[in-house]
């Protein structure tokens, strides 16, 4: 029996080999070789980046409302007041005010002193207290309370002097 099994299994194998049954795909890959061979267009080429050093960080940013200052003519400034430019600057001195966001507070246990959790641009959390500083212009804490932050910027005057504006920024979810 197994010898009959084998023979059948042997005889149905040569029968699927008989004839040539692969001249049509041999034909078609003859074809295809004989065709002209196209050429691929060559990489574009590689310019280097050309470096900017943007020049404009100390101006007033476009979309900042501009201050209300009264011109007088060959005055000198008013005020002695001026950023201290020797002091080593704070992280949230490298963002705008504008990109700032108050998103919290916490209380200290042991001095019940009020921290504010600011949220920066890259959605990064900082927590703050009076006397830090934060945006581009040299923006002091001065209060802080459970939904606001008050500010003392130090602002160029346009005359060669600085002049102080407060800011404020509120609780994100309660400006809206």
């Amino acid at each position: 029996m197994r010898l009959l099994i084998i023979f059948l299994s042997s005889l149905t194998l040569l029968g699927c080999t008989s004839g040539d049954s692969l001249s049509d795909l041999r034909q078609y890959v003859t074809d295809v070789d004989s065709k002209p061979r196209g050429r691929m267009a060559p990489p574009p080429k590689f310019e280097a980046y050309e470096f900017f050093t943007y020049s404009a960080v100390s101006m007033r940013a476009p979309f900042e409302i501009p201050l209300e200052i009264e011109a007088v003519v060959g005055a000198q400034p008013k005020s002695n007041v001026t950023p201290d430019f020797d002091r080593i600057q704070e992280i949230l001195e490298e963002f705008r005010f504008e990109s700032l966001t108050m998103v919290g507070t916490i209380t200290k246990d042991d001095d019940g002193e009020l921290w504010a959790l600011i949220q920066d641009s890259s959605s990064d959390v900082h927590r703050i207290r009076i006397g830090n500083y934060l945006g581009k212009n040299h923006g002091k804490v001065f209060n802080i309370t459970a939904t606001q932050i008050d500010v003392m910027e130090i602002v160029p005057d346009g005359r060669g002097g600085w002049l102080e504006r407060p800011r404020s920024m509120t609780l994100a979810g309660l400006n809206q």
